[in-house]
């Protein structure tokens, strides 16, 4: 069946058959949804009696006595420090965590015009301490630390805080730099060496309903990234030589990084076997930290190697140089539409003599059908000699049937490369192009953009040869662009536009080859005919 199809159906064929098996596998596999209390109602919640009702329940729902990280998750508390950025206000409570951080720019408001939260409400949250030793993680849990500043507006300049936790047999230290661009220095102690763990803290939840991986990336020193996506987390896994740290959701991330070589980062099995990240920590420790989007720049800016915390899924070998050459060109064009438009113009640029090639080879085939036909009346008792007879008339002719299967191969990794570079790349979340499109990662809200590819795919088809034999065959290719229509509805307007120009480019590449046989055709007729005129 692939002999008689153009490349272009083929590329059809392939890209559906993937789309329909990541679909059909979300719906079967569907992300498993957590219930997050508001975060208003969680800090009316007292430090005291409530602590022991919210853990009653947590042990309910989870139908297991519960371990003291899910304790100090629903555990509640005041909070004791508050910092405020132009883009952030980040929080501390009582237990030394840094309790919430609220983005506030515009692009991060949620469907009901709330300012995102990066720390979920109930959850372990980043810098937590759990001691070993059960008596003193019982008291650290009920004493309160002290912090040297209250209230601090954050500018150029960063702002070092103390927070302090004395025990009764120790004292807890924290001293805390934090930085406007989001990160943030931490030097931990104790002033006896006793055994503890700092925590990382529970993943982002702003995303909601996200079809990208979330979970933890453990980015280790043979450059390999180890992802434990929620609901994976099956054992207790330690890491050493570890860069980077990271608990994530589609855009935004909380990070840990500048360990030590031999320090010992843990993945243990949490609550609904979800991945819970902790430092096996010694009494002196000197980390950094980052909370919020995952945008590369930032990111790069901090610590080059924090932008191996932006995952792209099965398809990060192609999609990092593919973000890399999209910025480039955003550095140009100042606007993501316009850039996404011109990368699709150099990636046609680049497989022109192949997608050239395949549709040259699609022109002979179609001039060879009448021929092939003959032969398959000739020798359809004799296959052998058919198929012999066959390849030596595409060998006589220079004709290939699969002659486009090369650049139909290389546009599939591209166009889920894309797919995952604007599912994840914080930076086209909200970027507009014209008129209707205000923001290239979600839908078209007015569906122009899935109808005109549709339409574009439609008049690709008629213009592209085949070769179809069995008309059920010919009629259910008719109602591709339908089915695309249909499919692409939903998709982030951004991936829509590359198709759509893809589509125009293919149609306006058609036209030049079929112009090019015709014009071919037009000058064998005439030399034909002039030839006929001469012998009489």
């Amino acid at each position: 069946m692939l002999d008689k199809m153009s490349p272009n159906q083929r590329l059809i064929v392939a890209v559906l058959l993937s789309i329909i098996f990541f679909v059909g596998y979300t719906t079967i596999f569907p992300p498993k949804e957590q219930k997050v209390a508001d975060n208003a109602k969680v800090n009316e919640v007292a430090a005291t009696p409530s602590n022991a009702n919210v853990t009653q329940r947590v042990e309910e729902a989870s139908g297991h006595a519960v371990s003291e990280e899910e304790k100090a998750a629903a555990t509640t508390s005041n909070n004791i420090v508050t910092i405020k950025n132009d883009k952030f206000i980040l929080k501390i409570d009582t237990l030394g965590r840094i309790s919430s951080k609220e983005l506030l720019e515009d692009k991060f408001r949620n469907s009901d015009d709330l300012h995102a939260q990066v720390i979920p409400a109930l959850g372990t949250k980043p810098l937590y301490i759990r001691f070993a030793d059960d008596n003193i993680n019982k008291e650290a849990m009920t004493t309160p630390y002290s912090a040297s500043v209250s209230n601090v507006v954050l500018g150029n300049t960063p702002v070092t805080i103390t927070l302090t936790q004395k025990l009764s047999m120790l004292t807890v230290t924290k001293v805390l730099t934090f930085y406007a661009d989001g990160h943030y220095d931490a030097k931990i102690s104790t002033s006896k060496d006793v055994r503890h763990y700092i925590y990382l803290g529970d993943r982002p939840k702003v995303s909601k309903k996200s079809m990208a991986v979330e979970g933890v990336l453990i980015y280790t020193g043979d450059d390999v990234a180890h992802i434990i996506e929620d609901g994976d987390a099956e054992k207790r896994e330690v890491f050493q030589d570890v860069k980077i740290a990271s608990s994530f959701d589609q855009y935004t991330s909380i990070i840990l990084y500048g360990f030590k070589k031999d320090a010992s980062i843990v993945v243990a099995r949490g609550h609904d076997d979800n991945p819970s990240v902790y430092i096996d920590a010694t009494q002196h420790e000197n980390l950094h930290g980052y909370i919020g989007p995952k945008e590369h720049s930032i990111l790069h800016k901090i610590d080059p190697i924090l932008t191996n915390a932006i995952e792209y899924g099965w398809f990060t070998f192609a999609a990092k140089p593919l973000f890399a050459l999209l910025s480039w060109l955003h550095s140009i064009f100042g606007n993501w539409g316009w850039s996404i438009i011109a990368l699709t113009a150099l990636i046609r640029i680049v497989l022109y003599p192949l997608t050239y090639k395949g549709m040259v080879s699609m022109q002979k085939m179609k001039l060879l059908a009448p021929k092939l036909k003959e032969l398959k009346a000739k020798h359809k008792k004799d296959p052998q000699r058919l198929n012999a007879a066959t390849m030596e008339m595409y060998k006589k002719h220079g004709a290939n049937p699969l002659g486009g299967c090369l650049p139909m191969v290389l546009q599939i990794p591209v166009f889920f490369a894309l797919y995952r570079t604007i599912l994840n790349s914080v930076e086209l979340q909200g970027a507009p192009w014209i008129l209707w499109i205000h923001d290239l990662s979600r839908m078209d809200p007015y569906y122009i953009l899935p109808i005109l590819m549709g339409a574009s795919m439609f008049l690709q088809q008629r213009m592209t040869p085949n070769n179809f034999t069995d008309p059920m065959q010919e009629k259910v290719f008719k109602y591709l662009p339908i089915i695309f229509t249909f499919f692409f509805v939903t998709f982030p307007s951004g991936l829509v536009l590359y198709w759509v120009t893809n589509n125009l480019f293919s149609i306006a590449q058609q036209y030049m080859v079929n112009k090019q046989f015709t014009n071919a055709k037009d000058e064998k007729v005439v030399k034909a005919v002039v030839e006929k005129k001469s012998e009489k």
